[in-house]
């Protein structure tokens, strides 16, 4: 039997997100066997930074108009992740496509949410594009990134129905519920099988 990949010692995971955060509180809030070694956030007005901030966690702010090219952005990530020792990453509502920088040195070790049953609505409107394609079920997906968009392999699932009556912000409502429950589960789960 191979041996988990984080030998029983808490992983540190950085949290890249880039809006409210509410993702990024319910992760902080299940108290999961990890260490939370920093906040990678590419905008410098998103409450997400107060959010760390109230936990004592340290925030990298990487502002994309700074940098030439998105390797370069990625490298200067990686450098503050390799000085925080951080082994894998979770994305929570980090609106910015992983390039091959971060994929080539966390590779299967970065963690997406997104607010559909993938492969169905991927991008950056899954709840909005479902609701208008008047589906009656979308859900929530954690998956692994890949170079592709939503694309990398499916780790949960969890669906919720729409309703007839449904605003697409009722729907929204349900489905960061599921989500604030599902992320931290699947997480946990992909520790303690030793996968993160």
């Amino acid at each position: 039997m191979k041996p988990p990949l984080n030998s029983g010692k808490q992983p540190v995971i950085a949290i890249f997100a880039s809006g409210n955060g509410s993702n990024f509180d319910a992760l902080i809030a299940a108290k999961l066997p990890m260490r939370v070694g920093c906040l990678i956030c590419d905008q410098a007005d998103a409450p997400v930074i107060q959010r760390a901030q109230g936990h004592h966690i340290p925030v990298q702010l990487v502002n994309p108009r700074d940098y030439d090219t998105k390797a370069e952005m990625e490298k200067a990530i990686l450098a503050g992740l390799s000085a925080r020792h951080v082994t894998a990453i979770l994305l929570a509502g980090y609106m910015r496509i992983i390039g091959p920088t971060l994929l080539a040195a966390f590779p299967r070790r970065i963690v997406n949410i997104h607010p559909a049953l993938l492969p169905s609505f991927p991008g950056r409107h899954g709840i909005e594009d479902a609701y208008r394609a008047g589906v009656t079920k979308t859900g929530v997906t954690i998956h692994f990134i890949d170079a592709g968009v939503d694309t990398g392999p499916v780790i949960a699932q969890q669906a919720v129905a729409v309703l007839p009556t449904d605003t697409v912000e009722q729907l929204a409502n349900r489905i960061h519920s599921v989500e604030h429950t599902l992320y931290p589960q699947t997480i946990r789960q992909l520790i303690e099988e030793g996968v993160l």
